[in-house]
């Protein structure tokens, strides 16, 4: 997997390519608590070009949802492919998350 970082104002994009799973969670782990820790408090998580998502992937999710709300910010998804949108439905996540069609829409919502 790899990760792109970018900003947008004061929202970090976090473009995802390839696959999260339990050989390479620990990238997107360290990346989201590193943000966290340095008080970002919105960021976008781009799955666009996310292949695949196992349990370790969506714990990693869960907890930079929790350590995002904690400094009360926002942790949003969108570009979910169809088949990760039915891991997210039968997980109960598309009830957690903010989960948005494209990019610009997520962006649009921190306006």
């Amino acid at each position: 997997m790899n990760i792109k970082q970018e900003s947008f104002g004061n929202t970090v994009i976090l473009s995802l390519n390839g696959r999260l799973d339990t050989l390479n969670f620990a990238l997107l782990e360290n990346e989201l608590t590193s943000l966290t820790e340095k008080n970002q408090k919105n960021i976008i998580l781009d799955c666009q070009d996310l292949d695949y998502i196992s349990s370790s992937g969506l714990r990693i999710l869960l907890k930079a949802l929790k350590q995002v709300n904690v400094v009360q910010g926002r942790f949003t998804i969108c570009n979910l492919q169809p088949q990760i949108i039915q891991i997210f439905k039968i997980s109960g996540f598309e009830r957690l998350f903010e989960l948005y069609p494209s990019l610009n829409e997520a962006i649009a919502s921190f306006q």
